[in-house]
């Protein structure tokens, strides 16, 4: 299953509770700064997210956002 994951960098406080539960090592710390100070998580290769939801879950500052793709039926046919 593939997913999708998006970082609200105004709100993240760069705290890297994130970097350490994600399984696919998707997420990294950006070299930028945001307008909190902070440099924020950003995903260093999104085309291995799973959308496991276990980032967003530990984020105390909820600034992730994860998104699966739905499945698809096979048609009867």
């Amino acid at each position: 299953m593939r997913g999708y994951v998006f970082f609200d960098e105004d709100r993240c406080k760069g705290c890297q509770l994130c970097v350490p539960v994600c399984p696919k090592d998707v997420i990294s710390m950006s070299d930028r700064i945001n307008a909190l100070g902070y440099h924020p998580a950003e995903a260093a290769s999104p085309e291995d997210c799973t959308g496991c939801g276990l980032c967003a879950r530990i984020c105390p500052d909820t600034a992730i956002r994860v998104y699966r793709e739905a499945r698809r039926r096979a048609e009867a046919g």
